[in-house]
């Protein structure tokens, strides 16, 4: 065997090639691309007879460098950066730092501690991409609650009337249409019941267009501090450029969550996905891209249920010892998009599975607080679909609940 760390950065790749005993063999430089692929592949093909003679650690575990190191056949390690920091405390201490070094400590973690960690899953393009669009549709949604966090500012300062007739659900289309059409207090005032209704229909309301026109123009003509003129102008200019970028925001995220739909219906595990309470496209295009679909990427649904950070940690030192008040806390460290989803999951699965809803009510019943209840009901909910996938079936209630049922009844 061989140890090779790579100290990445946007630009270059800094090498370092060891053998079995830690002697360095080789260092280089390798450049991003095709030409530092070919160059990695040259390096330590000098050194091993196949891929499976060498073991890579790299401190991410994205991108095409990696891609391209896995679809070769190496075994790609990818320690967390926080980890490795605190490896390289083990050789120096002055706090001196420069790339080559940091190879070297890399290629050392491959070759003394690879046994602690997981090899960089081996998923399929499809599940890749799955991943892809989910997080950019899960960061486009935190982008919007920015701007709409913005635009409710701005609307506080000189316009809180806007407030009153749309209260916090500024991304609907009722508000973006009415915003964009009166932008300030004054054009508010002055706004007729016939452009109130015409607004909202071709914001895509149907039903109820009068009597919602009337409770807006209401709202709005409701009596506030006057901002100066020219300070309105202003916030206006501001509101409508708010309003013109939530509305795309939303345009996007639709046409996005089309893409999911697309991508996951293609998925073989698609149909599991679904079958699971709770889930729909979003979420569960989210959960799937999360989990991978890498049949060998988890040992157990324990091992699942530890990297979707559901599962807790136990502290036990000194007089602290398992069971005792105190030492069972939450996993702190985990995949932040994996376990907002499965707490939204949890949260959805409370309405479509009465199994579920008994089990969070036997929580909550026990002084447990809501979100430390959730975090349970998703940590069962990811043993079940583990289950599910490595048997290939659908989710079934009675099977899901069944036992916990007959074990509290007893």
């Amino acid at each position: 065997m061989i140890f090779v760390g790579d100290d990445w950065s946007e630009e270059h790749h800094d090498v370092c090639v060891l053998d079995e005993a830690g002697r360095v063999l080789a260092r280089r430089q390798l450049p991003e691309g095709v030409a530092g692929v070919a160059g990695f592949h040259e390096l330590v093909g000098g050194f091993a007879d196949g891929p499976e003679e060498v073991a890579v650690a790299i401190e991410t575990d994205r991108g095409l460098w990696v891609a391209a190191l896995v679809s070769s056949g190496y075994q790609v390690y990818a320690p967390n950066p926080k980890a490795v920091a605190r490896y390289k405390e083990r050789y120096v201490t002055s706090g001196a730092k420069s790339d080559p070094a940091d190879a070297k400590v890399l290629a050392d973690l491959a070759r003394t501690d690879r046994h602690n960690y997981r090899q960089v899953a081996g998923d399929s393009p499809e599940a890749q991409g799955i991943k892809a669009l989910a997080r950019a549709h899960h960061r486009l949604i935190w982008l919007r609650r920015r701007q709409l966090n913005a635009l409710r500012a701005t609307l506080r300062e000189f316009y809180p009337a806007a407030l009153a007739a749309f209260g916090e659900d500024l991304a609907d289309r009722d508000a973006l249409a009415v915003l964009g059409k009166a932008p300030t207090p004054k054009a508010g005032r002055s706004l007729t019941q016939a452009a109130a209704e015409a607004a909202l229909r071709r914001a895509g309301r149907q039903r109820n267009v009068a009597r919602r026109a009337e409770e807006v123009r209401e709202a709005l003509r409701s009596e506030q501090l006057a901002p100066p003129d020219a300070m309105a102008e202003a916030y206006g200019a501001i509101v409508r450029s708010a309003v013109a970028v939530v509305a795309e925001m939303n345009r996007q995220l639709k046409a996005m969550e089309a893409e999911l739909a697309s991508h996951l219906d293609r998925h073989p595990d698609a149909e599991v996905i679904y079958s699971q309470p709770g889930l729909g496209t979003v979420l569960g295009a989210r959960v799937l891209g999360e989990f991978g679909d890498d049949p060998d990427r988890y040992v157990d649904a324990r091992a699942r249920k530890n990297y979707a950070g559901t599962s807790p940690i136990t502290v036990s030192s000194g007089k602290r010892t398992p069971g005792k008040r105190g030492t069972v806390k939450a996993r702190w460290v985990a995949n932040d998009h994996l376990r907002d989803a499965c707490q939204l999951w949890a949260f959805s699965a409370l309405s479509a599975s009465p199994g579920a809803r008994a089990y969070y009510d036997a929580l909550r019943d026990r002084k447990i607080a809501h979100d430390a209840a959730l975090r349970v009901v998703a940590n069962r909910l990811v043993g079940i679909l583990d289950c599910c996938l490595r048997r290939h079936v659908l989710y079934d209630e009675e099977a899901a609940w069944g036992h916990w049922k007959a074990a509290k009844a007893a």
